[in-house]
């Protein structure tokens, strides 16, 4: 999976977590079996941006930790030109890591890199608005992040 970041936030430590991002996506590619090639984009952004891309695109006037932006709806609709699927942007507020890293008592780095599975996963279809869908891809998040950043 082919991982593009932008850093909007101005804060460059943030960068340092590409590494990370790779591996959970080939944990994710394992985990889901996933069969084909697939690119997505992390933006990482102040608590205003997000706040103007949540009011603007989801009608909710307040920040959020992490927004995705799929391309396509389900997985079974893509049909896209070349090798590689590109799955969409995942937008993540850096002062949200920080704030649930501490709220939750572990590192932001665990934040961090669950803020990115979390969004991948949006990506890739799966959802939380039931309580099943929530069950089920949180057990995923689990599985696939545990291994590699503890809590």
């Amino acid at each position: 999976m082919e991982i593009n970041i932008i850093n909007q936030s101005e804060e460059a430590c943030w960068e340092e977590y590409t590494s990370r991002f790779e591996t959970i996506a080939k944990r994710a590619e394992s985990v889901l079996k996933l069969a084909d090639d697939y690119s997505l984009s992390i933006i990482f952004v102040t608590p205003q941006a997000i706040h103007e891309i949540n009011r603007d695109y989801r009608q909710i006037d307040h920040p959020t930790d992490v927004i995705s932006f799929a391309l396509q709806d389900a997985e079974e609709t893509y049909e896209m030109m070349g090798e590689e699927k590109e799955l969409g942007d995942i937008f993540i507020n850096v002062q949200a890591i920080r704030d649930q890293a501490e709220e939750y008592g572990h590192s932001i780095e665990r934040e961090c890199c669950f803020l990115f599975t979390h969004g991948m996963l949006h990506l890739l279809g799966y959802d939380h608005m039931e309580e099943a869908q929530e069950k089920a891809m949180f057990h995923l998040q689990d599985v696939i992040l545990d291994e590699i950043v503890r809590k």
